[in-house]
């Protein structure tokens, strides 16, 4: 059986793969080949792989500032849903945030994903904020995740 492999995004090639995760997850922030570069300089990419097929992505928002909160980010593209990959991006995603000094862990995810609600809820994570953002329709969710579910 092929197992899944989690790489850095690396090149043009693997970012582009990143980006077309990223816009079929999350249409209304969908982003153009460039969005995608300025955010892999400021975030950590990476991508999940079913032998050479891409099932998924993952974004991790390092801390910043002094309260050591870490966004982590899994999205799984709807045909590979259910078989374990966002839970293997996901505890890949959270171990990266750790070792870069995360002590709050949160996540965003579009309120009509209801997939990507449930999995977080799942994980120990509870809604802390919805918002649309200035000129969208979208509603969004931020959920953190419970002190005990991190860890600490």
């Amino acid at each position: 059986m092929t197992e899944l492999r989690i790489d850095a995004v690396d090149g043009e090639a693997m970012l582009e793969q990143w980006r077309h995760v990223h816009n079929v997850i999350v249409p209304p922030a969908a982003m153009s080949l460039a969005e995608a570069r300025e955010r892999s300089a400021r975030y950590q990419l990476r991508n999940a792989y079913l032998g050479d097929v891409l099932v998924g992505c993952s974004t991790v928002r390092p801390p910043s500032g002094g309260d050591g909160l870490a966004t982590v980010i899994a999205r799984v593209l709807p045909g590979f849903r259910g078989r374990g990959f966002g839970t293997a991006l996901y505890e890949n995603g959270l171990s990266h945030a750790r070792v870069l000094g995360a002590e709050v862990i949160e996540t965003c995810v579009l309120a009509v994903n209801k997939d990507g609600l449930r999995f977080a809820e799942r994980r120990g994570f509870t809604e802390i904020d919805r918002y649309v953002l200035d000129g969208q329709r979208d509603e969004w969710v931020d959920l953190r995740l419970a002190p005990t579910a991190t860890g600490h």
